[in-house]
């Protein structure tokens, strides 16, 4: 009898026809199930006995009704003896359908783990600008929409296909052996059920599509306004009337698909009951008068209306097996993409550990350029219909400084000249266009990315903490951190006397992005997490740069701490924050065009002295003689 299967395959004809599969993408798929040969053939080997199974249940049936209609001293055997073997056949149909189902889910479940798995991993490799391009929704779409999709190739295609074509032949093969003319005849009317199936299941796509749709916008506004900071925005900005009546629009036109959705789902299984009733009541009907006539026995017909209900849903499945086999090879298509994407850092095979305890950086003559849109991302992701292939500007032309041990060297500029994009190249989140960036001697790019990571240390203007415990934050860092050493990373940061205040202390769920706290004690806890990691080398990407100066003033002693001891390149936004600097660096249009201590640089009278008297609003001398004035906004008043 058709199923379900069938009408999802006619919703999914069009988006199948309209992509185009890549040539391979079958060998990889086949490459892909290589570890589980030897359950897709066990699995298979039962699917084809259920099969046959299926056709021998109605023959039995029929003999039973010949022996019953026949007569005769033996009929009561028979009929005992052919019911104890229909009894058998269905428990051994009940345990292969268990054993189907185990081997099926061993399949498919294994299948969804090793590629979300391979997913994630290869996700969490690619270029930051890949996340900044990407829409969240999309890619997590392919961690599961398309995932599941691509294990049904293994369970209910690659098992539906087998099943439905034995099925399908020994079912024809028996019936034309028994009555051609009433299999004929019953043949009849599946055209009348499959033109007007197609039809319902086109319009049921694109209502099904719209539905899609509103969902995911509805899923879109909710995530933007359940947020922390969407939440603030729309109690600062919005209308809620407004918001939820926009909201319920949406909502209500879900409700009315949902109502299409039934009806034609309805209307569909009940089409397809009504035309497999009248398919048996025609073959009843010719059947029975040809038994009348003599011509068939009366065990023919009951077998043939019975095999008649396991030839429909056969037809009515492979009449769309293309677009079944298509759908799996789109959704393994669409899981490839992501995979074939190449990462952003790859760890060399012959990599070398930075030695432990270093702190010297040195770029020799670094040129940087963001990669391209088509280099880190997909169309899909995007959601527009093609990449962007212009090759980026250079960032950094021509960089070149050392960073001795223990030293502060700060970076500084207008917005824009390519400090943070300096700070990246130390800590690999990028590698160079052309140039090399060493630590300790060791290329970052031939370095093992672990000792790399165990050397640099990172806060960021708005260091970004999980929604888990403070003491899960601290230990990402350094996952084998005691209670102790996270007690003493907390004192560090001048943040241990606010954790202890709290009633569950260390197990404190820090909120969405850390939002339980303020600015200034969740950069603090940031630097906990710093400190814990005990890196020879910190970087400062304006860590204090949105902090009030009381909040500036307790980051500020904790920074005192990560920083005593090991080297530090800093980017300065204040430049009160970096007048001890040993070294300034000002960067302009990707190129160092000064370089000093703060009072030298001042009194040179270029780029940095015209950025020290914007932000700190000095006066030059009229005159000769004149004092020059200064005025200092309360939140720069160094504590």
């Amino acid at each position: 009898m058709p199923s379900w299967s069938m009408l999802r395959s006619i919703q999914n004809s069009d988006q199948v026809n309209k992509h185009q599969v890549k040539s391979g993408t079958a060998r990889r798929i086949v490459r892909f199930a290589q570890p589980y040969r030897r359950d897709i053939s066990v699995f298979l080997v039962t699917v084809v006995i259920a099969a046959g199974i299926g056709v021998a249940t109605p023959l039995l049936a029929g003999h039973v009704i010949n022996a019953i209609t026949g007569g005769g001293p033996d009929a009561a055997d028979t009929v005992v003896r052919v019911a104890l073997l229909i009894a058998a056949l269905a428990v051994a149909d009940a345990l292969l359908s268990l054993a189907q189902r185990w081997y099926s889910a061993r399949i498919g479940e294994g299948i969804i783990l090793d590629l979300r798995t391979r997913v994630y991993d290869h996700v969490q490799r690619m270029p930051l600008q890949f996340f900044t391009r990407t829409q969240t929704g999309a890619l997590v779409s392919r961690l599961n929409n398309d995932v599941v999709g691509a294990q049904r190739a293994f369970t209910s295609t690659l098992s539906g296909v087998l099943s439905n074509v034995i099925q399908l032949v020994l079912t024809a093969v028996v019936m034309l052996s028994l009555s051609w003319p009433i299999t004929v005849l019953s043949l009849v009317l599946l055209p009348v059920f499959i033109i007007p199936a197609r039809r319902v299941g086109k319009r049921l796509a694109e209502i099904t599509r719209e539905s899609y749709n509103l969902d995911a916008k509805m899923n879109a506004t909710m995530t933007e306004r359940f947020n922390v900071s969407g939440a603030l925005l729309v109690k600062l900005f919005g209308r809620p009337d407004a918001e939820a009546a926009r909201f319920g629009e949406r909502a209500e036109r879900v409700r009315d698909i949902g109502v299409q959705q039934a009806m034609y789902s309805r209307t569909f299984f009940v089409a397809m009951l009504l035309v497999a009733s009248l398919a048996q009541a025609l073959t009843y009907g010719l059947g029975g008068w040809l038994a009348v006539r003599g011509e068939v026995s009366a065990g023919t017909v009951v077998t043939l209306a019975l095999l008649l209900t396991r030839l429909y849903g056969p037809l009515t499945a492979l009449s769309n097996v293309r677009v079944d086999v298509m759908s799996a090879l789109v959704s393994f298509d669409r899981v490839f993409e992501v995979l074939d994407l190449k990462p952003g850092i790859a760890e060399k095979p012959d990599a070398t550990p930075i030695p432990a305890g270093t702190g010297r950086i040195e770029f020799r003559d670094v040129r940087f350029r963001y990669p391209s849109a088509d280099e880190v991302s997909l169309a899909t992701l995007e959601d527009v219909v093609t990449l962007d292939r212009r090759e980026n500007e250079t960032v950094l032309d021509g960089l070149g400084f050392t960073v001795e041990p223990g030293q502060m060297v700060a970076l500084v500029g207008p917005s824009g000249a390519g400090k943070s994009t300096t700070s990246m190249l130390v800590s690999r989140v990028y590698d160079v266009t052309s140039g090399a960036v060493l630590i300790g001697g060791v290329d970052v790019r031939d370095a093992t990315l672990e000792s790399l990571r165990d050397t640099v240390g990172v806060v960021t203007q708005d260091s970004h903490l999980f929604h888990e415990t403070i003491a899960e934050n601290l230990r990402y860092a350094r996952p084998g951190a005691t209670e102790e050493q996270m007690w003493a990373a907390l004192e560090g940061a001048q943040v241990a006397g606010l954790v202890r205040a709290l009633p569950d202390g260390l197990d404190t769920v820090v909120g969405e992005r850390g939002y339980r706290f303020s600015g200034g004690e969740k950069q603090r806890i940031a630097i906990a997490r710093l400190l814990i990691k005990q890196p020879s080398i910190v970087i400062l990407d304006e860590a204090t740069a949105h902090l009030d100066s009381e909040s500036e003033a307790a980051v500020q002693r904790a920074l005192a701490e990560a920083l005593r001891g090991r080297t530090a390149l800093v980017i300065a936004h204040r430049l009160s924050t970096i007048r001890e600097a040993d070294q300034i660096l000002v960067l302009d249009h990707g190129r160092i065009v000064e370089r000093g201590r703060h009072d030298d640089l001042v009194a040179a009278g270029g780029l940095y002295a015209e950025l020290y008297r914007t932000q700190f609003a000095v006066s030059p001398p009229r005159y000769e003689g004149e004092v020059e004035i200064v005025t200092v906004p309360p939140a720069t008043v160094e504590p």
